[in-house]
C-alpha cells in the first residue's frame, strides 16, 4: 500500500489520523500468532508482556518520562478521568480546589462539572482573544486549598499552545499538582515532562497515526491515584482488565515513528499550512482565529464572514473539515472555545477547522479550496 494515497478530501486530522502502515504491520501478529494474554505466566503470555513493555518504553521516550510512569488506558478521556478523579480521591487532605480553563476539552470540563456536584470547588480561568490564559490570574487564583491545576498543552479546536513551562513553575512553587492534556501536542511539537514540570499528562494513539481506543496516562511515581477500574491488578493496580496487546503495540510503534520523524514532519506540515493559507487568500477574506506564532502548524481555524459553516459541511460532507471538536460535532452547538475567545456573536457558525497531517498533500488542500470556492460563489 502506498502511504501517500490518503483520502483526497480528508483534512480533519485533529479529529483522528489514519493508521501508519508500519504501525499496522507491527500490530497484526498480536491478533493471530502472538495472541497470548500478557497477564499469563506461560511463554505466550511472556511474549505479549515483553511487547507491551517495549511499547511502554516507546511511549515514555516521546515525552521524556520513565517507562514505569506510563499507564495504558483506552484513550485520553479515560486518562483524564483517572488522573483527575483518582488524584482527588487519594489526596483529600491537600484541599478541594481545582483550577482549569474554560477552553479545555469537554472531557476535562465535564469531569470538573461532575466534581462540583461532589463538593469540589472549581475555578474556570478565562482566555484572551488569542486563546491564552493570564499567568498572573493563575497565580492569584491559587489558594491554600488548591490541590490540582488542569490545563491543556494545545487546544484541539484552535491549535493554541499554552505557556506550559510557566504553568508548571507556578504549580511547583505552590506545591500543587499539574495535569496536562497533551493529546494535540504529542507528536506535533516537542513535549518534555521534566522540562515543563508536568506531574500528569495524557495523549491518545489515534492522534498520531496509531490505533483508536488506546492512550496513556503519564504520572510521576510519587503521585498517588485511586483507580477507577478495579480488577486483576494490571498497570500496577491502577487499571484492571485484560491488556489490549495489539493496540498497545501499535501505539508504541506510532510513538517511536513520531519521535524519530518529528522535525521532518513538522517542516512538511508548516509548508502545507503555508500553501493552505496562500490558497485561501486567493478566494475569500478570512480571519485566523489564532495567530500563527501562537499555535501548532497542523491546525488552522478560520472565520469566513459570508460562510455558514454547518451548511457547507452538511452539503459537502465528503470534504472532511470541521467546525469544532469531533466530540461535539453531532450536537451542533456553538463552540465553547470560540465563544470564550471571540465574544462576538456575528461570527457564530462561521468558522472552519482545517487540520493537517504529514500524510496530507497539496492536492487535498487544492480540492478543498476548489469545493469551498464553488460554495462561496453559489451562496
Amino acid at each position: 500500500m502506498n502511504q501517500d494515497k490518503t483520502s483526497p478530501k480528508y483534512l480533519d486530522n485533529a479529529s483522528t489520523t489514519k493508521v501508519d502502515d508500519r504501525v499496522l504491520k507491527e500490530m497484526l501478529p498480536y491478533f493471530t500468532m502472538l495472541f497470548g494474554n500478557a497477564s499469563s505466566n506461560h511463554e505466550y503470555g511472556k511474549i505479549a508482556k515483553q511487547a507491551i513493555e517495549k511499547a511502554r518504553f516507546q511511549c515514555a521516550e516521546i515525552i521524556n518520562s520513565n517507562p514505569d510512569e506510563i499507564i495504558f488506558t483506552s484513550g485520553s478521556t479515560e486518562s483524564i478521568n483517572l488522573g483527575i478523579k483518582g488524584y482527588l480521591e487519594s489526596n483529600t487532605e491537600k484541599g478541594n480546589h481545582i483550577i482549569t480553563v474554560r477552553t479545555e476539552h469537554k472531557a476535562v470540563l465535564a469531569t470538573c462539572e461532575y466534581l462540583e456536584t461532589k463538593g469540589y470547588e472549581v475555578t474556570y480561568l478565562d482566555v484572551d482573544e488569542n486563546g491564552l490564559i493570564s499567568l498572573s490570574e493563575l497565580r492569584e487564583t491559587v489558594k491554600e486549598n488548591t490541590l490540582l491545576i488542569v490545563i491543556m498543552y494545545v487546544n484541539n479546536e484552535t491549535g493554541v499552545i499554552q505557556p506550559i513551562n510557566e504553568i508548571g513553575k507556578i504549580a511547583r512553587e505552590n506545591d500543587v499538582a499539574f495535569y496536562c492534556d497533551a493529546t494535540q501536542a504529542v507528536g506535533k511539537i516537542k513535549v518534555d515532562i521534566e522540562k515543563d514540570l508536568i506531574d500528569m499528562l495524557c495523549f491518545s494513539g489515534h492522534k498520531l497515526n496509531g490505533p483508536k481506543g488506546i492512550g496513556v496516562l503519564y504520572k510521576k511515581n510519587d503521585i498517588e491515584l485511586t483507580p477507577l477500574i478495579h480488577g486483576g491488578g494490571q498497570e500496577n493496580g491502577l487499571r484492571g482488565g485484560t491488556y489490549n496487546t495489539p493496540s498497545i503495540v501499535g501505539f508504541g510503534k506510532a510513538c517511536e515513528i513520531a519521535h524519530q520523524d518529528m522535525n521532518k514532519n513538522i517542516n512538511k506540515v508548516k509548508n502545507l499550512n503555508e500553501h493552505l493559507v496562500n490558497s485561501l487568500e486567493k478566494i475569500t477574506p478570512f480571519i485566523e482565529v489564532s495567530k500563527k506564532h501562537l499555535r501548532v502548524p497542523n491546525i488552522l481555524n478560520i472565520i469566513i464572514p459570508n460562510l455558514m459553516s454547518d451548511i457547507f459541511i452538511d452539503k459537502y460532507s465528503e470534504v472532511a473539515v470541521s467546525n469544532g471538536s469531533a466530540c461535539n460535532s453531532s450536537i451542533m452547538e456553538e463552540s465553547h472555545v470560540i465563544k470564550s475567545m471571540m465574544q462576538k456573536k456575528q461570527y457564530e457558525n462561521k468558522y472552519l477547522r482545517i487540520s493537517l497531517d504529514h500524510f496530507s498533500t497539496e492536492e487535498q488542500i487544492d480540492i478543498f479550496i476548489e469545493v469551498l470556492n464553488k460554495h462561496l460563489n453559489n451562496a
